[in-house]
């Protein structure tokens, strides 16, 4: 169980936030991490896992246009699916991450790089992009995964 995920569940609890995730790269650990907590649903709406361009359209209304023009990997999208995600839920608070968690990459999207999205209710969404390096699949997910709580720490 990660700490982080502990502290976020007693945050949110006393915020009376609701959670919900969208996830690329990592699959679904993140929702995992925050639902290893116990008590964990009262916090915690839902995850969406959109490994796909056609489920980020889909599940969370990621525009083709977007898409073509940034990539999967790229701040813009992450937005769109972390907003995406808060207008599909009941969530109050959505974390978004889309990234090239290796092997792979290219030189303009290098392996290890994973865009964020942290959308809030009456809020400007906000992004950023972590270059982690080519530390193996593993190392990049969990990584991820601590980043992502990080963040969702951070707008409690």
């Amino acid at each position: 169980m990660r700490p982080a995920a502990v502290t976020l569940l007693e945050r949110a609890r006393a915020a009376g936030a609701a959670i919900a995730t969208a996830e690329s790269c990592t699959g679904g650990m993140i929702a995992a991490a925050i639902t290893d907590v116990a008590g964990s649903s009262a916090i915690f709406d839902r995850g969406f896992v959109t490994y796909s361009n056609a489920a980020k359209q889909a599940m969370l209304g990621v525009s083709a246009a977007t898409l073509d023009a940034h990539g999967a990997v790229s701040e813009e999208v992450a937005r769109e699916m972390a907003e995406g995600a808060l207008a599909r839920s009941g969530a109050t608070l959505a974390v978004a991450v889309t990234g090239i968690a290796g092997p792979g990459g290219s030189e303009f999207k290098p392996e290890g790089r994973v865009c964020f999205g942290l959308a809030a209710a009456g809020r400007v969404t906000r992004t950023e992009t972590i270059d982690f390096g080519p530390l193996g699949r593993a190392q990049v997910r969990s990584q991820t995964v601590d980043r992502a709580l990080a963040l969702l720490l951070s707008a409690l």
